[in-house]
């Protein structure tokens, strides 16, 4: 072979290798980069409460708290968005998971209530003549009184008159006569035992004494001795306190979840240890112009007279909004301007965040329509920084579908936890104790912020805890993205 043919198959190998070379780099897999690491090691470090401050070795956020390392995603397809996070990670962050069942769901409705007497309770003492009360037996309102017990005597021209009349018939042994005569002492309301003794002895009473047709307390004395009275005359009126009425107010918002014979709690600060059940009586047909509620009225039984009329109490109203239906907790659902969204712990320390479709959403639980299936496993703390993460993965998987919306500067956005003082649902802010921002370096502070479009405002409570994303709108803050914080509060970061 002369040098010129060795020259040429030279070249065609450096000409080879090159192409070869080449062709690898072309259709390597996309998800495999220069200086890529194993699954076993992570592709970088961020902060626990700030997933945009990024480290590539462990250290220290601006917060004092460990760096949380990300691992690169090696699955592809459907697994698009899963992040892994070591199990020693995981006990750091404090992440805790429930899962998704079957159940009932309820709204507990708390509010005050105001005692008072049961009107169905309520005896009314009315004359059928008229006379002058001779002697009262009841001397004050609120004195309780057993039935049959004297409450005044009465002189009555009328059933002296209405006496003599039966004494005449019935010495006129006329039956009829005497039968219509006897009818007419039970139509004034003469006691029966004053009949069978004018009948025994034959003597006009002047006096008669009338007795309580109840037992209860005295709620409203009208008269006193020496009183002139008639027929339109209210002498008193005794109330059974066995059982009373509990007028309740309930938000508009609501008063959708009102029904008849639902269940009902009452406590007292004054007997802490007990609890009265009772049930919704009625529900008034109006909402108040001005409170902006609708009023209820519950009944409870109250045989040892502990709860008196006047009295304000506690009372939790528990209303049936689904019955086996699909539930998760109410704190594992993270609620942003375009979805809720919750996150999945796919075990092995595997988690992904799904966008779900709520129904009702109770005190505690959610119910959930779809997104979730029962039997899996969400997380209910510590879920915002993973659904953070879960979130950019699938972003860079879609970077070849460009969109002019790519184009578009970042926005301002940090994560705090805070407290709720007061909800304008008007101008729908709400103001907020927030705490500090440290990679703004801006202590803790109270302010109002914006809901964003898709923020319920009604589920902000004041006096409620909550951990929320806001961006930062021509100098506004906008709430995007929020979590309500159960009364076991948040994770210890």
């Amino acid at each position: 072979m002369n040098s010129s043919n060795i020259r040429l198959v030279v070249v065609g190998l450096v000409i080879g290798i090159a192409l070869t070379v080449l062709s690898y780099e072309l259709l390597k897999p996309s998800g495999t980069m220069e200086g890529s690491t194993s699954s076993n090691e992570p592709l970088y470090w961020v902060a626990p409460m700030d997933p945009n401050y990024r480290r590539d070795k462990p250290g220290k956020s601006p917060m004092g708290m460990d760096l949380v390392p990300v691992y690169e995603n090696q699955s592809s397809g459907t697994d698009e968005g899963i992040v892994t996070i070591s199990p020693q990670i995981v006990n750091n962050l404090g992440v805790r998971t429930a899962l998704a069942r079957y159940g009932e769901l309820n709204q507990e409705i708390k509010t005050v209530g105001y005692v008072q007497y049961n009107e169905n309770n309520v005896m009314h003492t009315h004359p059928r003549v008229e006379g002058w009360i001779d002697k009262l037996y009841v001397k004050a309102n609120g004195e309780r009184v057993e039935k049959d017990a004297p409450l005044y005597a009465l002189y009555s021209p009328e059933l002296v008159n209405a006496q003599e009349e039966f004494l005449v018939a019935q010495r006129s042994n006329n039956q009829r006569l005497l039968a219509a005569a006897k009818s007419r002492l039970e139509a004034l309301q003469m006691p029966s035992a004053n009949i069978q003794q004018l009948m025994r002895k034959g003597t006009v009473q002047q006096t008669i004494t009338f007795n309580a047709p109840q037992s209860g307390v005295v709620e409203r004395l009208n008269i006193r001795e020496g009183f002139y009275v008639e027929p339109s005359t209210t002498m008193m009126s005794i109330a059974d306190l066995s059982s009373v009425w509990v007028d309740v107010d309930v938000f508009e918002r609501q008063s959708h979840l009102l029904r008849d014979g639902m269940r009902v709690e009452l406590t007292h600060s004054s007997i802490p240890a007990r609890v009265w059940l009772g049930e919704v009586d009625y529900i008034y047909p109006t909402i108040d112009s001005m409170t902006r509620t609708q009023r209820a009225r519950v009944k409870f039984q109250n045989d040892d007279g502990a709860l008196k009329p006047g009295m304000f109490a506690d009372i939790k109203l528990y209303a049936s909004m689904a019955s086996h239906t699909l539930v998760i907790p109410r704190n594992a659902v993270i609620r942003t301007e375009r979805q809720d969204r919750v996150v999945l712990a796919l075990g092995d320390g595997r988690f992904k965040s799904v966008a779900v479709t709520l129904g009702h959403v109770g005190q505690e639980l959610a119910q959930v329509l779809s997104g979730v299936e029962t039997g899996q496993a969400v997380v209910t703390h510590a879920q915002f920084l993973i659904d953070s993460e879960s979130n950019r993965d699938v972003e860079v998987t879609r970077m070849s579908e460009w969109s002019p919306e790519m184009m578009k500067v970042p926005l301002e956005s940090a994560t705090v936890v805070g407290t709720i003082n007061n909800v304008d649902a008007n101008s729908n802010k709400v103001n907020i104790s927030r705490g500090p921002i440290t990679k703004w370096n801006r202590p803790a502070g109270t302010l109002d912020f914006v809901m964003g479009s898709g923020i319920n405002v009604s589920e902000f409570i004041p006096g409620n805890s909550i951990e929320f994303t806001f961006e930062i709108h021509d100098g506004e803050f906008v709430i995007v993205a929020y979590r309500l914080i159960d009364a076991n509060g948040v994770n210890s970061q």
